[in-house]
């Protein structure tokens, strides 16, 4: 191993985030230099909530990075002071007693679908804690390696940001829905769920031909938006109610009671059939 472990996969994280589409909000970074190595913390925000990334420049200038919700920022933090006191234990380097794959401790931690794996390793060039991020569902792995001289210095940066911006991270939901889309006619309607500093929405855009338009639903509003929703579709399911029979027209047998303001000697025929065109129209206008 030529180098202290750092590896030069980590354009490919950072490509898994950018090739969805998703808003990236920087929101602090901190720079260390350790030894030969540039290390760039920055805590960033998409839809999906807040997360770290952690880029390693190297005295090539070659980069690698790996990303961190702040949940298991929080627990790689933890790790780093046990890895600092175990590396504090260990006499100097003697090549005699090293072992056949370099490592001195090692553990891992699992965050969704997400691996990652600590590795306290020695070569040549010294000792070093290499920070391996694997998918499961495959992919290539990226990996950051730390000199085992700056892991306290590191934690020390890691710390800062958590105290700043774990604060609020219950508020954030790191797993939201995917969003949907809808072909009607000749329109598109894109249904995205997201989030902010004031909590997650709904973004309902419609498009045509150059044409957008869009409103945004906070969740708390969702329920009674579906239940208005919901109620329109019943409403206009259920068939027009059938309108009445216009009273008989014959003279035979009676339909009913006849009008009470007739005068002697009028038509018999005619006033039914005022008194018809009367209920027809006020039928109409009900």
């Amino acid at each position: 191993m030529s180098d202290l472990g750092s590896g030069d996969e980590g354009s490919n994280s950072q490509s898994k985030y950018g090739q969805q589409g998703q808003v990236e909000q920087e929101l602090a970074t901190k720079m260390l230099q350790i030894q030969s190595k540039r290390f760039y913390l920055d805590v960033k925000q998409n839809r999906r909530g807040r997360f770290i990334k952690v880029a390693e420049i190297g005295a090539d200038g070659r980069r690698s990075q790996i990303f961190l919700a702040l949940s298991t920022a929080a627990e790689f933090r933890d790790h780093l002071s046990a890895f600092s006191d175990f590396y504090s234990s260990l006499g100097p380097p003697n090549p005699d007693n090293v072992p056949e794959d370099g490592k001195l401790k090692s553990e891992m931690m699992i965050k969704e679908n997400r691996r990652y794996y600590l590795d306290l390793k020695e070569n040549s060039r010294g000792r070093f804690l290499r920070v391996s991020q694997t998918i499961t569902r495959g992919g290539p792995r990226s990996q950051v390696a730390i000199p085992a001289q700056g892991m306290i210095e590191f934690r020390d940066a890691l710390t800062d940001l958590l105290d700043e911006f774990s604060a609020d991270e219950h508020a954030y939901k790191p797993d939201l829905p995917e969003g949907r889309h809808m072909h009607v006619d000749n329109k598109n309607f894109y249904f995205d769920i997201g989030q902010n500093n004031r909590g997650v929405y709904m973004r309902i855009s419609e498009v045509k031909t150059n044409f957008r338009t869009a409103i945004t639903v906070p969740e708390k509003s969702w329920p009674r938006f579906r239940d208005i929703m919901a109620d329109y579709c019943d409403k206009i399911k259920q068939p027009q109610q059938q309108q009445p029979p216009p009273p008989s027209m014959g003279g035979g047998g009676g339909g009913g009671p006849q009008p009470t303001n007739q005068q002697p000697g009028q038509d018999q025929m005619q006033h039914p059939l005022v008194g018809n065109t009367m209920q027809d129209t006020g039928t109409t206008l009900k």
